[in-house]
């Protein structure tokens, strides 16, 4: 395969770098007088962490010029837009394990910056989704993987078990096969006022979710010599998974256009026997302020597909630092602040998953000693899947651009424009001629 560089940046990073020793806890006014310029993912999970930011200020004697501070997708392009005019004027930006591979020589290698006894804290396989082409290039903020809620309110109602008991022979729990989430999403459907589940059918929600679900049936994007498998028996099922649902009404009709939004306020209203999403919506769903349903929403881990393999698409948002950094020191101490046990229980208290194993033992113990069962049984599944059972996109800098080759064929097959072997046959000529022009076959 052809690799893809910048040869500005590495040209110049290789000029103006030093090696480095690890960064170790700053002193006290250890950075007197220097501004540290950031670009930060903006949005209400994400600012709670920056509340913290001035108690580092006050004791490193730096300031943070935080000089963009965006949803991901806008700071993605952001990004792209930076290494096109050759203008990387910051040191630290967010990132995220999924978007990574896209910014060759943007961000720099953090072994060897970062101690490695700090990294050690980590959960092992948080830090290899963090690594590309051999390289650590961010230290992990919080990671994500979806697991099901339900609403208990239905799957405990006496009438709704006998009905599902008389109708397919057994007792009525949360589906553990996709097969049987179908069967019950079905089942619960009163549409419009109540639907079995629901997806987001657009950009990269779609495609991750298609993604999870064709390696649950034992199928895989690409082969060895990276030609698209996708459109295969195992990926037919996955696509006819959604298309069924769709098609059967289980799901709101607004879904093909549903993003990761309107999928927690769709779950929250209580229209929605069960969802499948990310952790970061848990204290959400049980907060009588937000949510029609708090006090009566449960968690199971996701269903398994026909292979036997659990969904388990995940990735972590992260911090990176650029390789022109001109204060590679003051920016790794930045990031272990930011990245601290402290800062991860703030965000864990919230519902986020820490990345770091120490975070996510003390917060599992928080829980349990407030007696809240709903938040410890949250983090034990949550963090158990995983330590166990995650697994990102392909850590190729093409994900992003083949993912929006293919959402758009899986959209038209939900709604009825194509067969689904036609619309993943189409999405599949798409990727291999994208990945040709890459350089994958030469």
């Amino acid at each position: 395969m052809k690799a893809r560089f910048i040869p500005s940046l590495l040209l110049t990073s290789t000029l103006v770098g030093v090696l480095l020793a690890p960064a170790t806890p700053a002193l006290a006014g250890a950075y007197d007088g220097y501004t540290l310029r950031v670009k930060l993912i903006g949005g209400a999970q994400y600012e709670p962490l920056y509340t913290l930011i001035p108690e580092w200020e006050k004791k490193t004697g730096a300031k943070v010029d935080i000089i963009s501070r965006k949803n991901y997708f806008d700071l993605d392009r952001e990004y792209k837009q930076d290494i096109a005019a050759r203008k990387i004027d910051y040191c630290v930006g967010s990132n995220h394990t999924s978007f990574a591979p896209q910014y060759p020589g943007l961000f720099r290698d953090l072994k060897g910056v970062i101690p490695a006894d700090y990294i050690a804290n980590f959960a092992p396989r948080v830090i290899e989704q963090s690594t590309v082409g051999g390289k650590l290039l961010q230290i992990p903020r919080h990671s994500d993987i979806s697991e099901l809620y339900y609403n208990k309110k239905t799957y405990n109602d006496p009438a709704i078990k006998a009905a599902y008991k008389t109708k397919f022979g057994k007792d009525l729990a949360p589906p553990t096969t996709w097969d049987e989430a179908s069967q019950q999403a079905k089942f619960f459907a009163k549409p419009p006022q109540f639907y079995g589940t629901q997806f987001a059918g657009k950009d990269e929600a779609i495609s991750g979710r298609f993604y999870e679900m064709l390696r649950a049936n034992g199928g895989q994007l690409f082969d060895k010599q990276w030609k698209p498998t996708f459109n295969s028996p195992a990926g037919v099922k996955a696509l006819n998974w959604f298309v069924d649902l769709y098609k059967s009404g289980a799901v709101p009709k607004g879904s093909p256009n549903y993003v990761w939004d309107d999928l927690g306020n769709g779950f929250a209203s209580g229209s929605v026997a069960f969802d499948l999403d990310w952790s970061g919506w848990a204290s959400y769903f049980n907060d009588p302020k937000s949510s029609k349903i708090a006090g009566q929403v449960g968690i199971a881990p996701a269903p398994k597909g026909s292979a036997g393999v659990r969904t388990g698409w995940s990735g972590s948002h992260s911090f990176s630092i650029t390789t022109l950094c001109d204060n590679p020191k003051a920016a790794a101490d930045f990031i272990e602040f930011l990245t601290s046990h402290d800062a991860q229980m703030l965000e864990a208290r919230r519902g986020l998953i820490p990345s770091r194993l120490d975070a996510q033992q003390a917060a599992l113990a928080e829980f349990k000693a407030k007696n809240d069962t709903y938040m410890a049984d949250v983090f034990q599944t949550f963090s158990s899947a995983m330590r166990d059972e995650s697994f990102t996109p392909p850590l190729i800098p093409e994900w992003i651009e083949a993912s929006n080759l293919i959402w758009p064929q899986l959209q038209k097959a939900i709604v009825g424009d194509k067969s689904s072997q036609q619309a993943l046959d189409d999405a599949a000529k798409s990727v291999q001629a994208m990945m040709d022009d890459a350089g994958y076959y030469k």
